[in-house]
């Protein structure tokens, strides 16, 4: 056993190495975030969005595998996002396949033309009669909102989001389908 005079210099030199290294760690985290600069809103596409969004998303009693390449979202301007991706519903009732589509994930509340929907997760289609579906997790229906069919889109994909024409507004794409969403003030 070494003699306790021994121990106290080593004790004392590891402890200003942790504390250097808590230090060293402290002012490399300000700088980075003292030269991080807000970014811009910007649209996601699948590649972006799909390093955001995971593998599998739980539904209505089940895990459902996400389509990243049909996938986009919104990066708003103080970080925070809104994303969106296709499913498998393949294990879904024919009654839940026909309204969930798509998963929506948001970090902020939103305005789906105009109508409310809180920070969380979704279950979204584009349904019959022109109509975009928006439930909750449980398949609860929470609203239907009406969607606009864009003849003029040059390149339709099963799903996508795109500029509006007015600022801070984007056009969620099912196809050739869409609905306005913008962040809730």
């Amino acid at each position: 056993m070494k003699p306790h005079w021994i121990l106290k210099p080593a004790l004392l030199a590891a402890s200003l190495f942790v504390a250097a290294g808590v230090w060293m760690a402290a002012a490399q985290s300000g700088d980075s975030a003292a030269a991080a600069k807000p970014q811009p809103e910007a649209i996601l596409h699948a590649a972006e969005a799909a390093k955001l969004l995971p593998d599998a998303v739980f539904f209505r009693g089940q895990s459902a595998t996400t389509q990243v390449r049909n996938s986009g979202g919104v990066r708003f301007d103080d970080g925070m996002y809104m994303l969106v991706t296709l499913v498998d519903t393949s294990g879904y009732s024919t009654g839940v396949q026909a309204k969930y589509q798509a998963y929506l994930l948001t970090e902020v509340a939103l305005e789906i033309n105009g109508k409310p929907l809180p920070a969380g997760a979704y279950g979204v289609g584009f349904i019959a009669d022109n109509k975009f579906d928006v439930m909750d997790i449980g398949a609860h229906e929470l609203f239907e909102a009406d969607s606009v069919r864009d003849a003029d889109l040059k390149r339709p994909t099963p799903l996508q989001v795109l500029a509006a024409p007015n600022a801070h507004h984007f056009r969620l794409y099912g196809g050739r389908s869409y609905v306005t969403i913008s962040r809730a003030d």
